[in-house]
């Protein structure tokens, strides 16, 4: 079953992997494509989508959307994914044509128009989704899923740290309104997994080896994700934070382990979180926590199979 998927991205360097994986995929429809601030600024999110779109000969509906949160101000990711987002290598960028509508209206609209028939895929900031919420409450009841990239999980095992959650943080308040709103289904897959799927050297090099158009654009932009990992890990490899979730979008399978409930968005004063509200060990957090209808929160997946295909359809 192919699977018609509108995806939102603050089209930074994984984004960009996402959409040619995406494109690469033979059961997956890329139907329409919005922009979002994060990774870079709004409007370099939006020349990103329309250069990768041109690359990959893809010609869909594209929409600008938020360049900065609900409230507060925007948190750019240019130290990760260069000051363009695409790691400053120099390409000619445009601004794209689009449909004249905000982000939030033509999710709004298409989710009216084709009900049942599309899943959301949410890959920065939620700000474009609190904002389609607010026009449209009952709008996740109107999209086969909704899948995205954020949040952490449920609680870690004592001692352990995760990786900052930065769609969440990006905007908490627009992350609130999407893990409390009606939907049919929607899926958290967060860093708690996305930080153990590494494209690893062996992966990256075989990238560079395939000489393709896509498989070299892959690694053209890949040098400033890995001057960021790097630190992280002493090598020069990376997480496949949002290819992860499209690939569990388009094959289930490739989470081993989930659990469904109420996921809140929660502060420890500095940074904020999405978070299943169990500790590692299925147990009630040790403090009040709001109701919210239940996520599918992934928390196992199998990283080795998942890196294999991206690699291999990268690679066609």
């Amino acid at each position: 079953m192919t699977r018609r998927i509108v995806v939102d991205t603050d089209t930074g360097i994984d984004d960009a992997h996402t959409l040619l994986y995406l494109a690469g995929r033979p059961d997956a429809e890329i139907v329409a494509v919005t922009s979002v601030f994060g990774n870079c600024v709004e409007p370099d999110a939006a020349r990103n989508i329309a250069y990768v779109n041109r690359l990959l000969g893809l010609d869909v509906p594209i929409a600008r959307g938020a360049g900065e949160p609900l409230t507060g101000t925007a948190h750019i990711a240019g130290y990760v994914h260069g000051k363009d987002g695409l790691g400053d290598v120099g390409y000619d960028r445009p601004l794209p044509e689009t449909t004249g509508e905000s982000a939030a209206e033509l999710l709004v609209r298409l989710g009216r128009e084709q009900p049942g028939e599309l899943d959301l895929l949410a890959l920065g900031p939620l700000t474009n989704l609190g904002q389609a919420l607010r026009i449209d409450p009952e709008l996740f009841t109107r999209y086969r899923s909704v899948v995205l990239m954020g949040g952490s999980g449920p609680y870690a095992q004592p001692g352990e740290l995760l990786m900052v959650d930065a769609n969440i943080n990006n905007d908490p308040e627009a992350a609130r309104a999407v893990f409390s709103a009606p939907r049919n289904e929607l899926v958290m897959v967060g860093v708690n997994v996305t930080a153990t799927t590494i494209l690893d050297e062996v992966a990256i090099n075989a990238l560079r080896a395939a000489g393709t158009p896509v498989a070299r654009f892959a690694t053209e932009i890949l040098d400033a994700y890995l001057d960021f990992y790097q630190n992280e890990w002493g090598r020069r490899i990376i997480p496949l934070h949002d290819p992860l979730a499209a690939g569990i979008l388009l094959d289930p399978t490739f989470a081993t382990a989930s659990v469904d409930g109420p996921v809140n968005v929660r502060t420890d004063g500095f940074l904020a979180r999405a978070r299943l509200m169990r500790t590692h060990d299925g147990l009630p957090p040790a403090f009040p926590y709001q109701p919210a209808p239940p996520t599918k929160v992934i928390t196992e997946v199998d990283a080795a199979r998942f890196v294999a295909d991206f690699v291999e359809v990268l690679t066609r």
